[in-house]
């Protein structure tokens, strides 16, 4: 009875639990708590967090690969679609249905804020090359600058797997740290007659404005960039569903339900990639680093632009929308329209912010199909 014991004990989860497991099981238990009690980015957070612990504990093999005609592991089998490129593109379908593009229709100058801000991400590829990781680890590393987690996982399991969950972990904690990162920055750049700044409201946008908008960026940006078309192809046909007036169920349902399951399923196979072996590296903390680093730059970037067209238009543009340059759609773009409103109660810059904001999707989308097209 003893041996039996014995034997029972030795083949649980408490007896072949290690310190790299119980660190691993600790970090998830830390990202559940910002997820649930923080409600930092808990649509994400929470089942990225969850993935992490359910691959950490031992003897699970949740990831155990088919092999020889065993049968492979659950979380194994939903990876699949995180590895063959599936899930990042039906999440911009969902965020292509959500958004308004308008605001950017009816000012396009805004496009010049989301490309600037876009500077984080080649700033932070120069300066991880240059401690030590390969081009394509570096390019990876980089887009967690566009404060977009779709993207960035897109481009990490293209060029550089192994860091998949170092760099999903990172973006989107600095995605849900969004309101605390970004408006030292903003007031450190700006003066407060900038801040002060109330633009005028923005013209109506026509429904045949909004209808041929997708279409023509994606025909200009797939005929020059086809390496962004997974990504910009999802983002504007969800647009399309939405604008056009006759597809409002396939919005209701890329909005919805088809988002909602991806999400599920994105979540839990990323933190899935974060196992002990992976992740409890001296280059997680660089790569934590460099996307403090690479965020804050794409930052400042977008800010700095838009002081650039406060000059050109004489005091027409507020300097603080330029912060929603980076892609966390409408996180960034609710920061400018707190950040104003403190400033000036007459502030309203939330639909003004919205044109970077969604300017920024776009303009990571592209960054990303630069990287892949240069390091692939």
């Amino acid at each position: 009875m003893l041996e039996m014991l014995l034997e029972f004990f030795q083949g649980t989860g408490f007896y072949n639990l290690h310190v790299n497991e119980i660190i691993m099981i600790t970090i998830a238990f830390v990202l559940l708590y910002l997820g649930i009690a923080k409600k930092y980015e808990p649509l994400l957070l929470v089942p990225i967090s969850f993935g992490i612990l359910l691959v950490n504990l031992p003897l699970g093999n949740l990831m155990q690969v088919a092999i020889d005609g065993q049968l492979g592991g659950l979380l194994y089998y939903l990876s699949l679609g995180l590895e063959l490129g599936i899930y990042p593109p039906l999440i911009f379908l969902g965020i292509g249905a959500m958004t308004d593009f308008g605001p950017l229709i009816a000012n396009p100058v805004t496009l010049l804020l989301g490309a600037a801000a876009q500077i984080g991400i080649f700033l932070t590829f120069i300066g991880a090359f240059f401690l030590g990781f390969t081009p394509q680890q570096s390019g990876a590393i980089g887009i967690i600058g566009g404060a977009d987690g779709p993207t960035a996982i897109f481009l990490a399991n293209r060029l550089a797997p192994e860091l998949l969950g170092s760099i999903a972990i990172a973006a989107y904690s600095y995605m849900a740290l969004v309101p605390i990162i970004q408006p030292p920055i903003m007031r450190l750049l700006t003066s407060k007659k900038e801040r002060q700044v109330v633009m005028e409201q923005l013209r109506p946008v026509s429904k045949t404005e909004k209808i041929i908008f997708p279409i023509i960026v994606i025909v200009l940006t797939g005929l020059l960039l086809p390496a962004a078309l997974p990504l910009l192809g999802m983002l504007m046909f969800g647009n399309l569903i939405r604008e056009t007036g006759v597809t409002e169920r396939l919005s209701k349902a890329a909005q919805n339900e088809l988002n909602n399951i991806v999400v599920i399923f994105l979540g839990l196979t990323v933190g899935a990639k974060a196992t002990a072996a992976y992740f409890l590296t001296p280059d997680t903390i660089k790569i934590i680093l460099l996307g403090l680093t690479a965020f804050s730059f794409g930052t400042a970037g977008g800010v700095l632009m838009g002081k650039l067209l406060y000059v050109i238009t004489k005091g027409k543009i507020n300097p603080l929308i330029g912060s929603a340059g980076v892609s966390a759609v409408p996180m960034a773009a609710r920061v400018s329209q707190t950040v104003g409103k403190e400033e000036n109660p007459n502030n309203y810059l939330l639909m003004h912010a919205m044109g970077p904001n969604v300017a920024g999707v776009i303009g990571s989308a592209i960054a990303a199909g630069i990287l892949l097209s240069i390091l692939s």
